[in-house]
């Protein structure tokens, strides 16, 4: 029937052989096959039918039935060839399918992305969304990403990433997904987590200092700031040791940080302190 998607590993099992995909781990590929799962994920956009909504990486069509049944106008980015065109086939003219990468293709003006991303790009992929001005979204991601960048100052998921994202605007988790509810099968849990756009104050004058920054707060992220963060921002940029407490100071960090962790650090502590940091000494901070 047009429109259906397939809902059992039989029926995705089936999908695939006849599309002639065979489900790369290496790309992170399962397909989802709990529609109760793609409903919940539609219905975190909160948006009015009618919105415009763009999935990335529409698979076999589960989420993307569950967006159409909402009334949203969706279209859909697809890597895929021959799932691009099963979709556009399955679903006709209720969505538009484009082929390419979400990391690379041109991205549609939208009320909200959504998507399934897969477990070893989903980072990636936000990254770009994010960069690219995504104002409101919802996604499925691995359950350890999702935890890292939903993640508050002081757990030990938080950290570099969190922080990056956090200048932006905010990742709240919205449950967890079992593995049980994905084709192939996982070795991990998923987990659902909503974005909204709302960029920190002091706003970041200059994202590589800041990137550096934390490469120097994080790389012993078990001591103490310390016995760490003084010797390592002398090395990366143009200060002695003796200058970072009154940097700290004037960048307003709370008393008491030498005892602090890495993790303990806000991150509007982090780009208070990156605002006033001086040109770096070396190279290019790592990418997200």
């Amino acid at each position: 029937m047009r429109g259906a998607v397939p809902s059992t590993p039989e029926e995705v099992a089936s999908v695939l052989e006849l599309l002639g995909i065979a489900p790369s781990r290496g790309l992170g590929q399962s397909f989802l096959i709990d529609p109760s799962v793609a409903a919940r994920e539609a219905a975190l956009l909160d948006l009015p039918p009618g919105s415009e909504v763009v999935e990335v990486g529409g698979g076999l069509g589960q989420l993307t039935h569950a967006l159409v049944e909402r009334g949203f106008r969706v279209t859909v980015i697809e890597r895929d060839p021959k799932l691009a065109a099963y979709l556009s086939v399955n679903f006709g003219e209720r969505v538009k399918v484009v082929e390419g990468d979400a990391r690379t293709a041109q991205l549609p003006r939208t009320d909200a992305f959504v998507g399934n991303l897969p477990f070893s790009a989903g980072h990636e992929i936000l990254g770009r969304l994010i960069d690219a001005g995504m104002e409101h979204g919802a996604f499925l991601l691995q359950k350890e990403v999702a935890e890292r960048l939903s993640s508050p100052p002081g757990s030990r998921s938080y950290g570099r990433p969190t922080i990056l994202f956090r200048t932006q605007g905010e990742f709240l988790m919205a449950g967890t997904v079992p593995s049980s509810a994905f084709h192939p099968m996982p070795a991990v849990q998923g987990a659902l987590v909503v974005w909204g756009r709302d960029p920190i104050e002091p706003p970041v004058k200059d994202r590589a200092r800041l990137e550096l920054l934390l490469d120097a707060s994080f790389a012993q992220r078990r001591k103490v700031l310390a016995r760490t963060l003084p010797a390592a921002l002398a090395y990366r940029f143009r200060l002695s040791v003796d200058e970072v407490p009154s940097l700290l100071e004037k960048a307003a960090w709370r008393t008491g940080w030498a005892r602090r962790r890495a993790e303990e650090i806000t991150p509007q502590e982090y780009v208070a302190l990156a605002n006033l940091l001086p040109a770096p000494r070396t190279a290019t901070p790592r990418a997200r």
